[in-house]
């Protein structure tokens, strides 16, 4: 991590959208193991938000959400466990929940954002835990008031919510601070598993030699959930599957998958190697290779799901898809030619996080095995975490009659939760997990095309009951 002196370190959250759903169900939580684990004891916290929250609700909201939890990734039906007195970092965190306020303010008004700031002990980090529209209102806001030195500006992808205002939003936070004190958050860069696949790549030998087009035939990032809306139609029914997971996180998998390897670890290597393969990708033609489609009514084990059109706040004539399938390119040396086909769909039946590396067949089976001959597949799970190989060997009968095996391992756990580690980097000054201005604006460049496509109505709009596989 790099260094920094005493007047440098965060003094205060500001988390802007407190209330919302996603300060409550990820970043708080995260927070609290964080603090937990003995970072950033004198951190302060303020939340602001649109809801009109006393003392007792903002109490009773850091109470449960900074509970430490085995895991935040939780359905939004479940509950965090009471913090036992005796837990480790229960100090700490009472500590923070009695320090901390919460203030009723239209994040989009500069006046209510200076009395927030007012708040806050500076060096002060901004977090934006809201719609991307929402960030930058809030960010022309901040613009007319001014930030106090130090500040970090903390922002949830989708990093706009087209290419035009990613870039239009990219010149307004650097009117703000510089490029190095701003934090586009990823959390699935915080995944111990996509952060395992650098070692795995680049720590083996046997896997980096044949890490190409002359070996590997296809590669397949899917993130299949088998939640529904579960009540975040505000922000999703103007986003989807499409802005809210190819081009916010499953792209950067790609790119990590894709990647040449870096001199260091350091965040100036890493990202510049992100960056250099996504200005190489590109996606195939929407209508051969993309699809959409959205979940109608199902059962998903136990629960009985409405149809996404009948969700309370969806508005049906926008057409908006709970599924994306998108395939696309990489155009240089080590690619040419093999498909990445991504895909992230709700209302699933059977949950699917995975990347898949499907390798080339062998040129040449000799007479005398027998049985199917299979490509080998390297499987990358994102939840379970953990890696399987699977290859063909002799049977354990007929040694002559080829069987399917898999190798199996876990990933070792990382000690923070996605969120957790994502503020670690924030608080620490260590910009590795976030996503850099240039690559924002290079993943909108990606998708533009299947989304006028989208619009336009070239890609049909197909429909899946929820609980099944999709379309």
């Amino acid at each position: 991590m790099p260094g920094k002196s005493a007047d440098e370190e965060i003094r205060t959250l500001l988390v802007l959208g407190a209330s919302g759903d996603l300060a409550g169900r990820l970043l708080l939580p995260g927070l609290g193991r964080l603090l937990a684990g003995g970072r950033a004891p004198g951190l302060r916290l303020v939340g602001a938000g649109i809801d009109d929250w006393g003392p007792e609700q903002w109490a009773a909201r850091l109470r449960e959400t900074l509970s430490v939890a085995p895991s935040i990734e939780v359905a939004p039906w479940e509950h965090f466990a009471p913090r036992a007195d005796d837990e480790p970092g229960a100090d700490t965190l009472r500590r923070l929940e009695q320090e901390s306020v919460y203030l009723h303010a239209d994040v989009a008004r500069a006046e209510d954002l200076r009395r927030v700031l007012e708040a806050c002990t500076p060096p002060v980090a901004v977090y934006f835990a809201l719609p991307p529209a929402v960030t930058e209102r809030a960010c022309l806001a901040l613009e007319q008031i001014g930030v106090p030195g130090g500040t970090r500006l903390v922002m949830e992808k989708p990093f706009g919510t087209d290419a035009e205002s990613a870039r239009r939003l990219n010149e307004v936070v650097a009117r703000l601070v510089p490029e190095e004190r701003v934090h586009r958050v990823d959390h699935f860069l915080g995944k111990s598993t996509v952060l395992n696949i650098l070692g795995l790549r680049f720590a083996n030998r046997i896997f980096e030699p044949v890490w190409n087009a002359s070996h590997i035939a296809r590669v397949d990032i899917v993130y299949d959930e088998n939640l529904g809306l579960e009540g975040r139609a505000r922000y999703y029914d103007t986003s989807g599957a499409l802005r809210d997971m190819i081009e916010s996180h499953l792209l950067h998998v790609l790119a990590l998958v894709a990647m040449e390897a870096p001199a260091t670890l350091g965040e100036r290597d890493v990202r510049d190697r992100i960056a250099e393969v996504l200005r190489a990708t590109r996606a195939g033609d929407p209508e051969e290779h993309s699809r959409r489609a959205r979940y109608g009514a199902g059962r998903i084990g136990s629960r009985e799901l409405p149809a996404y059109t009948e969700e309370a706040g969806v508005d049906p004539g926008r057409g908006t898809e709970t599924l994306a399938e998108v395939t696309f390119f990489v155009d240089n040396w080590r690619w040419n030619g093999v498909p990445f086909r991504l895909r992230s769909g709700k209302g699933i039946g059977a949950a699917r996080k995975e990347a898949v590396i499907t390798f080339q067949h062998v040129p040449h089976l000799p007479a005398g095995l027998t049985g199917p001959s299979h490509p080998a597949r390297l499987r990358l799970g994102m939840g379970p975490e953990a890696l399987d190989l699977e290859i063909d060997i002799n049977g354990s009968g007929d040694p002559w009659e080829l069987d399917r095996v898999s190798l199996s391992t876990t990933f070792g756990q990382g000690e923070l939760p996605a969120y957790g580690e994502v503020l670690a980097g924030v608080l620490e000054s260590d910009p590795l997990l976030s996503v850099r201005g240039d690559v924002a604006e290079e993943c909108w460049r990606i998708v533009t095309p299947v989304l006028d496509a989208w619009r336009d109505g070239r890609v049909p709009l197909e429909e899946y009951p929820a609980g099944s596989d999709g379309p």
